[in-house]
């Protein structure tokens, strides 16, 4: 440790200090990843710059603002992708860009719609879609390993808190699977650059109801796991599938 600066050590001893208070059980292995990247990105956890959940470490926007201050940022635009948004179902697509310099830019896009942000926000999925892009900017202008919070399915004021983000009680209908079925849904149509809106589709199809509100939280469940399991064998063939559900050529949207 005696290579790093003063403040380096201290705020290695606040995030140790901090993780080991808020998130209980954390592993060894764990404190090792948070030292790297505490050295590395020089981010706080009591600034909720850098959270734990779900057994990783995520970056917050705060902390990927703060990083690009740093690194002396020239600018970050945004656009909204008028081709792929859909506000009347409040579907959002933007584009971010980042100049690292004036002559140095990376582009990110960040995508929401009510299928995978939490049901808080519904309605204001644009106030969701801005930041994702931003981040995915930035994550790659600056090389930043880790995801970024806000692209996951939490809502994204709840990670402000100095302590793991408490997600709202469900319904008894499941409301699409409860907090951690929808983040695991999410984190598969990602891996995979699925479409939602056909997952979706599929999703209430394989449940057998008309919407996916309607449908237990067994069966979405069920219906995660066989997504999962299906794009890991045979991606292609899932693709087949998830096509069927596009609409006809001429059909309103």
């Amino acid at each position: 440790m005696s290579k790093h600066s003063t403040g380096d050590r201290k705020l290695l001893r606040q995030n140790l200090y901090n993780a080991k208070r808020l998130y209980a059980d954390l592993p060894r292995q764990q404190l090792s990843v948070l030292r790297d990247l505490t050295v590395t990105l020089h981010l706080s956890i009591i600034k909720s710059e850098i959270l734990y959940l779900g057994g990783k470490w995520y970056v917050s926007h705060s902390g990927l603002l703060r990083i690009a201050h740093r690194r002396r940022c020239a600018g970050i635009d945004t656009t909204i992708e008028q081709d792929t948004t859909q506000a009347s179902v409040g579907r959002w697509v933007f584009k971010a860009t980042v100049h690292k310099s004036p002559s140095t830019r990376f582009v990110g896009y960040g995508d929401a719609d009510p299928s995978n942000v939490s049901p808080l926000v519904h309605g204001a999925e644009m106030r969701v879609a801005e930041p994702r892009a931003v981040n995915r900017a930035l994550r790659k202008a600056y090389g930043i390993g880790i995801c970024s919070v806000e692209e996951l399915g939490f809502f994204a004021e709840s990670a402000n808190s100095s302590r793991q983000p408490k997600l709202p009680p469900q319904p008894a209908n499941g409301n699409c699977g409860g907090p951690k079925v929808r983040d695991r849904l999410c984190q598969v149509i990602r891996q995979h650059q699925f479409d939602p809106n056909l997952v979706k589709s599929y999703a209430a199809d394989y449940c057998g109801v008309k919407t996916l509100r309607e449908a237990k939280r067994e069966q979405v469940e069920n219906f995660v796991a066989h997504l999962a399991d299906w794009a890991e064998k045979d991606r292609n063939a899932l693709l087949c599938q998830l096509n069927s559900y596009l609409p006809a050529k001429g059909s309103a949207a």
